[in-house]
Formats: C-alpha cells, sequence, structure tokens
C-alpha cells in the first residue's frame, strides 16, 4: 500500500525553502513533466541527505511505538477495571 501524498505535486510558491527544494530537485532528476512530487523530493533527499530523513524516520517510529506503549497500557487497565468490577459483583 502506497501513500498517496507521496504523487502530490509540491508547489514551489509557499515558501522560499519549498522553492529552492523543488528547484534543485527539477534540476537534479530533470522530470518530463515539469511537476515535482513529494516522492521525487524524498527520493532527492534519500539520495544526498539521508541523515535527515533518517532522524525523521527514527522519530516517527519511536513517536509510533511510545503511542503503542501508551494504548495498550490504557486498554489493560481498562480490562483490569471491568474484571474488577465483575469480581466485585
Amino acid at each position: 500500500m502506497k501513500n498517496e501524498e507521496l504523487y502530490k505535486e509540491v508547489v514551489p510558491t509557499e515558501t522560499e525553502l519549498k522553492e529552492i527544494i523543488v528547484n534543485y530537485v527539477g534540476k537534479v532528476l530533470n522530470p518530463e513533466a515539469e511537476e515535482i512530487t513529494v516522492e521525487q523530493v524524498v527520493e532527492v533527499f534519500a539520495s544526498e541527505f539521508p541523515e535527515f530523513l533518517l532522524v525523521v524516520a527514527e522519530e516517527n517510529w519511536i513517536n509510533g511505538y511510545t503511542q503503542a506503549l501508551k494504548d495498550t497500557e490504557s486498554v489493560s487497565n481498562e480490562v483490569n477495571e471491568i474484571h474488577s468490577r465483575k469480581t466485585a459483583e
């Protein structure tokens, strides 16, 4: 399953940094179409600035894992509370 956000065109007019990145990616990849997609930006970053993407990916993984642990703890607490109520009856 692919993330549809990867195929969205990046509009370079929103910020100066975005414009610089889109222009750079366009020069590096020289695509047939004039539009630059998020996937193309990721491709260039992965090739030329992998440590940036690695930090972002690691942070996302840590945040996701932490949230999963919190969710598991919450569900466990709810199950224990239900079990306690049934035992008390």
